[in-house]
C-alpha cells in the first residue's frame, strides 16, 4: 500500500474539478463564470482521458527501435488524440461562448443571466 496511495490521485482531482464546473455552471449567475465552469469541465474530462490512457513505465508508441520488453507495454496513442482534439474543440467552443457574452452584454447591458431573461419578453 505504501506506493499505491497516490494510484487514484488523478481520478480523485478529475472528481473535485467536475464538481467545481457544474456548481459553478449551475449556481452562477455571471456569463464569464459560466464559460470558466465549461473551461473547468473540459479540463476535467481532458485530464480524466489521460489518466485512464497512463500506463506507468510505457513505451512511445512512435519509437520504431523499441526493446524486446517493450512490446506488450506501449501506450496507446488513441487517448493523447482524443485529447488533444478535444482541447482544439475546446479553444474554438470558448471563443463562441465569449462571442455571445459579448454580444449579450451589449444588446443588454448585463451579464446576469437572470436579468436577461427578465429583459427578454
Amino acid at each position: 500500500m505504501n506506493g499505491n496511495i497516490f494510484v487514484n490521485f488523478p481520478f480523485i482531482v478529475v472528481a473535485i474539478l467536475l464538481a467545481l464546473g457544474f456548481y459553478t455552471i449551475g449556481f452562477k449567475r455571471n456569463l464569464i463564470k459560466v464559460v470558466i465552469g465549461v473551461e473547468i469541465l473540459e479540463g476535467a474530462v481532458n485530464m480524466f482521458i489521460v489518466a485512464v490512457g497512463y500506463i506507468k513505465g510505457g513505451y512511445v508508441p512512435i519509437y520504431t527501435q523499441a526493446p524486446q520488453e517493450a512490446v506488450g507495454r506501449m501506450v496507446l496513442p488513441t487517448p493523447q488524440a482524443l485529447t488533444l482534439t478535444s482541447i482544439v474543440i475546446g479553444v474554438a467552443v470558448t471563443a463562441l461562448m465569449l462571442a455571445f457574452a459579448v454580444n449579450i452584454y451589449k444588446h443588454y447591458g448585463t451579464l446576469d443571466i437572470t436579468r436577461v431573461r427578465r429583459l427578454r419578453g
